[in-house]
């Protein structure tokens, strides 16, 4: 059996970090914790499971203090968390298991992070990490910010879930600060950090910085495939905050050249001509990512209300505009199935309801 060391880095993290640690501390052989300045009770908390608390100064790089709680590591595999990351007990017996069974011929094992979930907790964002990694290869965290592990060796996918419980926000401006304190110092981002600086750019709704960095990622050539589409998507977004929607068309159809189309970018489509009460392509695009097959290993971004929940909302929508309310009602159902509560859904129902009544008084 492989022995685990549980690394992390913590700051202010009081609120989650006992949730976090209880449900892995007898799965994880040592837990260290590196401290980037705390001033609440973290340090207090951590004692309660380790002796091994250390600081480190921050220094606005995520990577060199990962990489720090990294060196402290003595056992075969290294598994990294958040504070806000927790372990749900289906996913710690899977943990368990592969703990007992990991051939130790394995560099890397993956995890599917569960990270942005809905009003009723349903899962709207996930993808894979590198989360279970060997100690001997030494592996390097890189990127000061969205910050990640060279992927190498012997990799599997796991079906195990970290997921994302966020307790609260992110500071305001701090991962924005980061890149623009890089880029003053002259500084040149890296292909993926054009990328998420770019996304950091969208998020702040700094639009038409985002388009000028989206489009240096994508003008390198050098992007991994999901990043690209990613880039495509997000930039569309911008170009549709900016009323530009001839550069919208063309960034979506750009997105066919990195892999086959994704549910996301074909709602973006769908939402393309529905703005210009073209339904019957609209109807067309929707469709498209009701039909397309989710990906299942695959370690982008995986949206989940695109591949079902949206374009069925929208196609009811689009058939109830050109007078079809047979296929409206049944894209509502559908988009029922996954999400039965929802209040658009609830509404149209009514709606149909209503509408269906008035046919029949009308008949009469």
């Amino acid at each position: 059996m492989i022995t685990i060391s549980l690394c992390m880095i913590v700051k202010d993290e009081e609120d989650v970090l006992s949730r976090c640690l209880e449900c892995v501390k007898d799965i994880a052989d040592e837990i260290i914790i590196v401290d980037t300045g705390s001033t609440d009770n973290t340090k207090n908390i951590v004692k309660e499971y380790t002796d091994k608390l250390y600081d480190f100064e921050w220094i606005d790089d995520f990577s060199a203090a990962r990489n720090y709680s990294f060196s402290q590591a003595t056992k075969d595999y290294i598994l990294w968390l958040d504070a806000d990351d927790v372990i749900l007990e289906e996913d710690r017996i899977k943990l368990k298991q592969l703990k007992q069974d990991l051939n130790d011929n394995v560099d890397m094992v993956m995890m599917k992070y569960n990270a942005g979930f809905d009003e009723n907790g349903n899962i709207t964002l996930s993808y894979y990490r590198e989360r279970l990694v060997k100690r001997a290869n030494n592996y390097k965290w890189l990127e000061p910010i969205h910050e990640y592990i060279q992927t190498g060796g012997y990799i599997i996918n796991s079906d195990i879930c970290i997921t994302h419980k966020k307790e609260h926000q992110t500071p305001s401006g701090r991962n924005i600060s980061i890149y623009e304190k890089l880029l003053s110092k002259g500084k040149e981002l890296s292909v993926r950090g054009l990328c998420y600086y770019a996304k950091e750019l969208y998020y702040n709704q700094k639009y038409d910085d985002a388009i000028i960095y989206f489009n240096k990622f994508l003008d390198t050539e050098k992007g991994w495939a999901e990043d690209n589409i990613s880039s495509c998507f997000y930039l569309s977004i911008c170009y549709g905050y900016l009323n530009n929607n001839k550069s919208k068309l063309k960034i979506l159809l750009q997105s066919f050249e990195y892999d086959t189309p994704r549910a996301e970018i074909c709602c973006q489509l769908g939402s393309y001509y529905l703005e210009k009460a073209d339904f019957d392509k609209a109807i067309f695009w929707y469709n498209l990512a009701t039909q397309l097959k989710k990906p299942v290993d695959n370690w982008g971004f995986i949206l989940h209300d695109f591949w079902d929940y949206i374009p069925n909302m929208q196609l009811c929508f689009c058939y109830d505009r050109i007078g079809n309310i047979e296929q409206a009602i049944k894209h509502n159902n559908k988009a029922a199935e996954y999400k039965p509560n929802h209040p658009a859904v609830l509404y149209n129902k009514f709606y149909f309801k209503s509408v269906n009544s008035e046919s029949n008084e009308n008949e009469v």
